[in-house]
């Protein structure tokens, strides 16, 4: 099925909306249940495709687990550490959180190479290292992870600000007796959040949100319920999209200090916002907002996060004068560029990590791709503020990383309609089961008669 959204732009975004909870904070804590006998349960857990695979990854180990209405349980008393398939992986990259777990709880942990979007290599060296100055040995091919050791605690020094190994390491930590420290640890608002997590299990852990992370250990952790955060992405993009369609929003559930970089990057344009701390509420006003030119560098947390690097680019589309845009980490960020130049940008790629992008520019309603969940949620945004229709394609990767985004804009008053084309191949394979079934049933006619 391919599934895309329709959007006729130019109708400024007026209302309020709850921000969902972090997809990159709920697949490590559904990880996390991995490491407890027993029931945990996860609240304002978003409905995304990547939280359903995870779920079908714990019950192919052998939980028990459900998702309703935002609130998942995982049981996790007969789970058992088996190969995971790439079936399961290959179309989700956060599925690397599991090795940690795995490996803590039952000395070993195989599976496929987890795949993912293609923005860039995210290459597994880090978590291997990590596990092996933690005493594990690495026996993986070039098909298959396998790690497997009885862990100790002690130092790891991490090669690479790395958020998932950051995951991976606390994890393992956290069930393994003695203190563990943690040199170069990543302190992205998520790792925080499932840094509490470990805390509330039983484990303790030092310089939450500091990059030297100190965990002391112990061999059993209790199940709890624990309250995934707000998504701190889709407020950004969301504030874009005020931004962008000269609109004004009132977001609820909003953390200040996980934004603390965008938001600065927002008023350094020019952008109009103000928050109530109280009431974790942000007023974006586009309507008064006056647009100029920015230069942005992705930068590990605090500093600007390279998910909100994209939607940042469709703002600098409509601002005064020349923006510079320095991608950091993946090679691969800037190509839903050349789709924004199909309707009508002005952009110059200077190299993979760099881009000059000249405004204001009146964008056109186009058929754009989109090429990663961040990229296609650019789209989505270039689409609200472009002239006539948009049609944005491959809207699955947006639907694995936002939590019912076409719903919420349509609650804003965004003209966006989504729609389900049937794939050709499916259809020629229905038209082939409908031929053999006709065939069959005239068969049994003849030969009844």
């Amino acid at each position: 099925m391919d599934i895309r959204y329709r959007i006729q732009g130019g109708v400024p975004l007026k209302g309020d909306v709850t921000i969902s909870g972090s997809k990159n904070a709920a697949l490590p804590l559904i990880a996390a249940s991995v490491l407890c006998k027993g029931e945990t349960v996860l609240t304002n857990v978003p409905f995304l495709r990547d939280v359903k695979v995870m779920l079908k990854i714990l019950d192919y180990l052998g939980a028990q687990t459900s998702f309703q209405n935002g609130t998942v349980r995982i049981r996790t008393h007969d789970l058992q550490s088996k190969p995971i398939p790439a079936e399961f992986v290959s179309k989700l990259r956060g599925s690397i959180v599991l090795m940690g777990p795995l490996l803590a709880r039952f000395g070993v942990v195989e599976m496929c190479y987890p795949g993912g979007d293609v923005i860039g290599k995210r290459p597994v060296a880090a978590h291997i290292s990590a596990f092996e100055q933690m005493g594990a040995q690495d026996t993986s091919t070039d098909e298959l992870l396998h790690v497997q050791g009885n862990l100790k605690a002690g130092r790891v020094i991490l090669s690479e600000f790395s958020v998932t190994a950051t995951e991976n390491v606390i994890m393992a930590a956290a069930v393994t007796p003695g203190e563990t420290r943690i040199d170069m640890a990543a302190a992205e608002p998520h790792v925080q959040a499932l840094a509490r997590f470990v805390q509330e299990m039983g484990a303790e852990v030092e310089g939450i949100g500091t990059h030297t992370l100190i965990i002391r250990g112990c061999t059993e952790l209790k199940c709890t319920e624990f309250r995934v955060p707000s998504d701190y992405l889709e407020a950004g993009t969301l504030i874009a999209a005020a931004l962008v369609t000269h609109g004004k929003i009132r977001l609820h559930d909003v953390e200040y200090e996980d934004l603390v970089s965008f938001l600065e990057a927002i008023k350094r344009m020019g952008g109009e916002w103000r928050y109530d701390a109280d009431e974790k509420m942000l007023f974006i006003d586009g309507e008064i907002s006056s647009l100029k030119a920015t230069e942005v560098r992705s930068n590990i947390f605090p500093g600007f996060p390279t998910d909100l690097v994209t939607p940042l680019g469709v703002v600098m589309t409509q601002a005064s004068g020349v923006s510079r845009m320095f991608e950091r980490l993946y090679e691969g960020r800037m190509a839903y560029l050349y789709e924004l130049e199909k309707m009508g940008a002005h952009v110059e790629v200077l190299n993979a990590h760099q881009a000059l992008i000249i405004g204001p520019t009146q964008l056109r309603g186009r058929t754009v791709a989109s090429n990663d969940v961040r990229a296609g949620a650019a789209m989505v945004l270039a689409a609200l503020c472009a002239e006539g229709q948009t049609t944005i394609t491959d809207v699955r990767y947006i639907e694995r990383g936002y939590d019912h985004l076409d719903e919420k804009l349509r609650s804003l008053g965004a003209n966006i309609t989504k729609i389900e084309i049937e794939d050709p191949s499916d259809i020629a394979s229905k038209v082939t089961t409908q031929n053999v079934e006709s065939s069959v049933k005239e068969s049994k006619k003849v030969t009844s008669e």
